[in-house]
């Protein structure tokens, strides 16, 4: 199909940008499920061959280091490439449903079918994961899509545009660079889903804008993720396992732990373990490790810095403002009412807070907005049971943090203020996906009892119904 917006920097006018996605999808041609599998297959090959100019693009914008990159960008995209090709044909099968006894003779069915135009509008801190992940559910769920990435992360978010301008059309997906404004004027215009990932301040402007349009919407935000340390807990790879997802991506994760809440009786050992897997794993001068991620920029910078106070400090505590780094820091001497609790942190700094009864804890953390994650480290059952049963979250993990989002076999997403809606795997082509229940009546007979007049009908209802 020919359009004259072929060039990202071209598309200013974004009516002539739906008008054709619209157009394309008019077509049907996104309908077909072998289509939809070659679509994949070409955007896994371009991955493949180009994995070495995504890692360049994620060190020049955050200083991954290409094996974080690939970690937790690439290979997790790829995987979820693989197990929707693997897996679409059912996914996107009609399934026939029973039929009530008062609807014979019919046969029930419901279909699969794409919603048509979709905006992915998508963060900074893991810039290729976070759109192109959606963007694998949405192809495979039979939609155009409209990628909005972060103006924060430029070189991911070019390089992410020239991949889309060679391998699909514009009116089936295009990618559009910019800021504010284009995040603006994008936001102005009706689409079919807008699936948004970012702060829950920019989430709560996008669900006001989509709601003009009454255009559904999935929200992926954040909040103040809590990470339980009990008495009976493996403290020290308790500690190895927090630091290493706090401090991923330099904290700069939505579902990194935000804070740790340590029984009494084991803080002093659990902060010597802390501090000793912090040096161990960054060095005793993090912000000259290479392998170390930056601060994406200074707004953010100078906002971590504010929470640091040196005398409470456990490690850490530094920064480097020419090279974007601070250091790994751990807090202690933190309430419920310090600077540090009042907003996500997301950045590489751990508060540790000390409770004393498991349910006056549990009560804390209830008290608040649901978060997106917990993790919850014990080895009792009775305490798992207790937390996992009685705490509202997102998801999590036991003895573990940040690994339960990196699997294609269970849904990933927010509750409450953490956001609506999930995907990876079959999840993602739900979120993309309407379901349309028809219910297709024979012919060849015409039950009499449900049409007026009702004389003598009332008790054969009661028995079929």
């Amino acid at each position: 199909m020919n359009d004259p917006y072929r060039k990202a920097e071209d598309m200013t006018d974004y009516q002539k940008v739906l008008k054709g996605q619209r157009e394309y999808f008019q077509t049907q041609v996104t309908k077909d499920v072998s289509f939809r599998l070659i679509q994949l297959r070409k955007l896994y090959q371009w991955i493949e061959a180009h994995e070495e100019a995504i890692e360049k693009a994620l060190w020049e914008d955050l200083n991954k280091a290409p094996f974080e990159a690939y970690a937790t960008e690439i290979g997790i995209v790829k995987e979820e490439i693989r197990y929707a090709m693997k897996h679409l044909r059912g996914w996107a099968a009609t399934k026939q449903v029973p039929t009530p006894i008062t609807q014979f003779p019919s046969k029930s069915r419901i279909y699969a079918e794409p919603y048509g135009v979709v905006l992915i509008m998508s963060p900074w801190n893991y810039p290729f994961q976070l759109t192109i992940a959606p963007l694998v559910a949405a192809i495979g769920a039979g939609n155009c899509a409209v990628l909005k990435p972060s103006a924060y992360s430029p070189n991911v978010s070019r390089l992410m545009r020239e991949m889309t301008e060679e391998l699909f059309v514009p009116g089936y997906v295009c990618c559009i660079e910019g800021g504010r404004q284009e995040n603006e004027s994008l936001l102005n215009e009706r689409f079919d889903y807008i699936f948004f990932t970012g702060s829950m301040e920019v989430g709560k402007y996008v669900m006001k804008k989509a709601a003009e349009h009454l255009t559904p919407v999935s929200l992926e935000l954040g909040g103040k993720s809590p990470c339980i340390v009990d008495e009976t807990a493996n403290l020290k790879l308790a500690a190895k396992r927090i630091v290493w997802g706090k401090f991923l991506n330099a904290g700069q994760t939505c579902v990194a732990p935000d804070y740790v809440l340590v029984h009494k009786s084991v803080r002093k050992k659990l902060l010597t373990y802390l501090k000793r897997m912090t040096e161990k794993l960054y060095g005793m001068q993090p912000c000259k490790n290479r392998e170390y991620p930056k601060i994406i920029n200074e707004k953010h910078f100078d906002r971590l810095c504010g929470y640091i106070d040196q005398r409470h400090t456990v490690v850490g505590g530094e920064w480097a403002r020419k090279s974007g780094k601070i250091e790994p820091t751990i807090l202690t001497r933190v309430s419920w009412d310090s600077p540090v609790m009042q907003e996500e942190i997301f950045g590489p700094i751990l508060p540790v807070l000390v409770y004393e009864d498991l349910d006056e804890a549990i009560a804390q953390i209830n008290s608040r907005p649901k978060p997106l994650a917990l993790y919850l480290f014990t080895r009792s059952r009775r305490t798992e049971k207790k937390v996992l049963g009685q705490i509202s979250y997102g998801g999590g993990c036991v003895n573990d943090t940040v690994v339960h989002l990196a699997t294609s076999h269970m849904p990933f997403g927010g509750v409450g203020e953490s956001g609506m809606g999930s995907y990876h795997g079959k999840a993602g082509f739900d979120t993309f996906t309407h379901r349309k229940s028809i219910l297709k009546k024979a012919l060849w007979l015409d039950l009499p009892v449900r049409y007026p007049p009702y004389k003598g009908h009332l008790k054969l209802l009661k028995k079929l119904m």
